[in-house]
């Protein structure tokens, strides 16, 4: 029994998103045209892969032991997809590049339009994700993340240390004491499910009782919220030249610490011999470096 590369990218969707509506968004088909793939892949392996519910796709066993082989495959298939593209000599085409929220808006999406001024060939797509993506499988070119890879398919292209500041909008700081605590400042933190995204664990160790005044699911609704004076977002502060105003002052207050941090810039090893990745690739570290200076 043969089970291809489609079939196994299909299966490995639904297991991961844990429902068939889910796989049909990652894969950008239809509802009904992975329910009718799934079935014709499970008669062919000749046994039920998912358990299907109002709650979703949960794996049953025989699909568990598909799980493993199919990341495998998903890698390998990235791995191919890569080898095919080193025939190209010249850096143009598409490179996607992807990062927190915070880095695709504050600083991706502008060094975007630098890159399209210099490099005309080059064109950025800017993945903005909490959750990280599989560089490995191919599901971007670049990252920018906050923790350095452990993936021995993996490379750890640059570090830059950055500085955590907490920014309020100016309005708000004239309401606040001088110098005010931790305790004394409104907070503006990540809603379910993000909870456990950055800055929230680290305000919640240093402010008993940590309770934000304003929550979301979206990074620039949180910012649309300092911005109107409702509270105070902790963001890392990188003096990159393509910073933008937005009327939002830096408080006074010790992070302990969290007032420092790390930013990562990571692709698989195989993606450097790329030549448009590699390209955007010295294009990115020149900036960070830039940025230190």
């Amino acid at each position: 029994m043969d089970i291809s590369w489609d079939d196994a990218r299909l299966f490995l969707a639904i297991a991961e998103t844990g429902s068939i509506s889910g796989a049909a968004r990652a894969l950008r088909i239809g509802q009904p045209t992975v329910s009718r793939r799934l079935a014709a892949l499970e008669y062919a392996v000749g046994a039920a892969l998912f358990r299907r519910s109002v709650d979703g796709a949960a794996l049953t066993a025989a699909g568990e032991r598909l799980v493993l082989p199919a990341k495998k495959m998903a890698e390998w298939a990235g791995e191919l997809h890569r080898a095919a593209e080193k025939t190209d000599n010249s850096p143009r085409g598409l490179v996607r590049v992807t990062g927190s929220p915070f880095a695709s808006f504050d600083f991706l999406a502008p060094f975007a339009g630098h890159v399209s001024q210099k490099h005309p060939g080059l064109r950025l797509e800017v993945l903005s994700a909490i959750q990280y993506l599989d560089l490995a499988r191919g599901e971007a070119d670049l990252a920018l993340r906050f923790k350095p890879p452990t993936n021995a398919d993996l490379k750890l292209v640059y570090t830059l240390e950055v500085q955590n500041a907490v920014f309020v909008s100016k309005s708000l700081k004239a309401k606040l004491p001088r110098k005010p605590t931790l305790q004394q400042i409104p907070w503006v933190a990540w809603a379910p499910p993000f909870e456990s995204v950055p800055p929230n664990p680290q305000l919640e160790s240093m402010i008993p009782g940590f309770a934000p005044v304003f929550t979301a699911d979206n990074y620039l609704v949180m910012v649309a919220a300092v911005e109107a004076g409702v509270g105070a977002l902790v963001q890392g502060d990188i003096p990159h030249r393509f910073r933008r105003e937005r009327g939002l002052v830096r408080l006074d207050l010790d992070l302990g610490p969290f007032a420092t941090g790390k930013v990562h810039l990571v692709c698989a090893k195989s993606a450097l011999d790329i030549p448009r990745v590699r390209k955007v690739s010295e294009l990115l570290v020149d900036e960070l470096e830039r940025s230190k200076r």
